[in-house]
């Protein structure tokens, strides 16, 4: 089976928020392929923005989006990175599109402060999450009706996962990856990657 993961970008994203879980997927795809050839790629990863127009990164990167959100085709992931998100949390098309993915996608997941554009879409509301350290009071503050958690990497409640600052979208990722196709083909990602597997959040 091949997951479909959308990883949404937009002006000011961080650009390892987008690009580690990118790298993850892709990766996991390639090591499938060199030990198992022939049989069919566990994630096919692609990017989305509102329009299909150059996204410039917090860092300056410019990104060419693949898909805009009306001929974004049917995830089975939806990553949703951080960086600069006001103006998204701002933007009901964008709010709209997530929380209408989520009534089909079977994972919604967000790095960083992409957990503000969930929460705003309601997807956070009672349940556990976990955002960049130097955001979680924010989010804390803006969303009382969920529980942050600034002591793990990732935290997964099952339809929606959230991960910590940056990096931590890597680890999140892997997770996912054994999630979703195995436990081993997440090692053997995070070894072709050279970063350490964590099992644990």
């Amino acid at each position: 089976m091949t997951h479909r993961v959308a990883i949404y970008v937009f002006p000011g994203v961080e650009a390892l928020d987008f690009a580690g879980p990118y790298e993850v997927f892709s990766t996991a795809s390639r090591v499938h392929a060199r030990e198992r050839p022939g049989e069919p790629a566990p994630f096919e990863v692609f990017t989305v923005a509102r329009e299909r127009t150059p996204v410039v990164a917090r860092a300056g990167l410019r990104v060419l989006p693949e898909h805009d959100l009306a001929g974004c085709p049917a995830p089975g992931l939806l990553v949703v990175p951080g960086g600069e998100v006001d103006a998204e949390v701002a933007d009901a098309r964008v709010v709209d599109w997530v929380r209408a993915q989520a009534r089909t996608v079977p994972i919604v997941a967000s790095v960083c402060t992409g957990a503000f554009v969930l929460a705003r879409a309601g997807l956070l509301r009672g349940r556990t999450a976990t955002t960049h350290w130097e955001d979680a009071d924010a989010l804390r503050a803006a969303y009382p009706d969920l529980r942050v958690r600034e002591d793990l990497r990732w935290v997964d409640e099952g339809a929606v996962v959230t991960s910590a600052g940056i990096a931590a979208g890597i680890d999140m990722s892997l997770h996912l990856v054994a999630r979703l196709a195995g436990d081993r083909l997440a090692e053997r990602s995070a070894r072709q990657m050279d970063v350490p597997y964590r099992r644990d959040p």
